[in-house]
C-alpha cells in the first residue's frame, strides 16, 4: 500500500506591533520565496495604517524604555543574544533560504548574535564617552549628557535580512530609542523570527515593531509621520524613494539618516549609536 500523501501546512506570518502579532489591518499577504523561487510561507503585508499603529506603540513604549537604566538596558539585549543562539539553526536556514551559502549563513548569524552582545556592553558606557562636563567662566557647573531622540524609524536593508537588520536595530534600542522596522521585502523570514524570539524575551513590548510588506509603500508615510522623531534609510537602494522620504522627513525637522551601503561584517563601530542620541547641555549654579 502506497504511503499517503500530507498536504504541508502552509505559514502565514503576521506583524510585529506592540509586543503582539496582529494580522495586518488590510488583511493583505504576499508569498515569500527563497533565492530559488521555491515557495517558504506568506508574510502580512501592511499597510499604513499598521505602519501608524507602529509608531503609537512605539511612542507608549519610549517613557518606560528611555527611563530604564543603562545597565538594565545592556542585560536584555544580552538576553536577546541568548535566545537567537539558541534558534541558531533556524537563523541558519532562513538566512540560506536568502541566497547564501550554509558556511557564509552560519558566519553571518553569529556575527549577528555577537553583535547583539557588542552593543550590550555599550549600553552603560556611551554616555561616558559622549558626555562632558564642559569649563565655563563663571559659577556655574556645565554638563553636556546624550539622551535618546525618540521613536526611530527603520528600514531594514535587504542585502543582510539578519546582520543588516541586527546592526540597525541594536544600536537604536540601546541607547533608549523605540522603533518601527520594516523588513526586508524579498527575505523578511529572519526579522519574523526575530520577532519572535524578542517577543519571549524580556524587552518590553513595543520597544520594536516589525513590519512586513512593500518598502514603497511604509516609507512614505514613516517619513511624513509627526510623531517619528528619526528614520534611517539604510535599507533604501531606490534613490527617488530615499529623496521622496527625506522631502517628508523635512515637514517636522526629523533627522535623517542615510549612509552609503556598509560592510555588514566590519566593525561596526560607534556612528550608529550617536546618529539617533541628542545631547542636552545642563547650568548649575555652584557657590553661594
Amino acid at each position: 500500500m502506497s504511503e499517503a500523501r500530507r498536504l504541508a501546512v502552509r505559514k502565514t506570518y503576521k506583524l510585529f506591533i506592540g509586543g503582539a502579532f496582529p494580522r495586518s489591518e488590510s488583511g493583505r499577504s504576499y508569498p515569500v520565496n527563497d533565492a530559488k523561487g521555491n515557495f517558504l510561507a506568506n508574510a502580512a503585508k501592511a499597510s499604513r495604517k499598521d505602519a501608524r499603529d507602529a509608531v503609537v506603540a512605539a511612542r507608549k513604549a519610549f517613557p518606560g524604555w528611555s527611563g530604564a537604566t543603562a545597565y538594565n538596558r545592556g542585560q536584555i539585549l544580552y538576553r536577546i543574544a541568548e535566545m537567537m543562539e539558541g534558534r541558531r539553526a533556524q537563523f541558519i536556514d532562513e538566512v540560506q533560504a536568502a541566497g547564501l551559502s550554509k558556511a557564509a549563513a552560519s558566519a553571518h548569524v553569529d556575527a549577528a548574535v555577537d553583535r547583539w552582545v557588542w552593543y550590550a556592553g555599550w549600553s552603560d558606557k556611551i554616555t561616558a564617552v559622549y558626555g562632558s562636563a564642559n569649563p565655563v567662566a563663571g559659577p556655574y557647573f556645565n554638563f553636556s549628557t546624550p539622551e535618546p531622540t525618540g521613536v526611530v524609524a527603520v528600514i531594514a536593508p535587504a542585502a543582510d535580512p539578519l546582520l543588516g537588520l541586527v546592526s540597525v536595530v541594536a544600536p537604536v534600542i540601546v541607547t533608549g530609542n523605540t522603533c518601527v522596522v520594516v523588513a526586508a521585502e524579498q527575505a523578511p523570514l529572519p526579522a519574523i523570527t526575530l520577532a519572535e524570539v524578542l517577543a519571549t524575551s524580556d524587552l518590553p513590548g513595543g520597544v520594536v515593531n516589525i513590519l512586513t510588506g512593500r518598502q514603497a509603500e511604509l516609507a512614505p508615510p514613516l517619513a511624513a509621520h509627526m510623531d517619528v522623531n528619526a528614520i534611517d534609510l539604510t535599507g533604501v537602494t531606490d534613490p527617488d524613494l530615499a529623496l521622496a522620504c527625506e522631502r517628508e522627513a523635512a515637514e517636522n525637522l526629523k533627522r535623517v539618516v542615510r549612509p552609503s551601503t556598509p560592510d555588514w561584517t566590519a566593525d561596526p563601530g560607534v556612528e550608529r549609536l550617536k546618529a539617533f542620541l541628542e545631547i542636552k547641555t545642563i547650568w548649575h549654579p555652584t557657590g553661594v
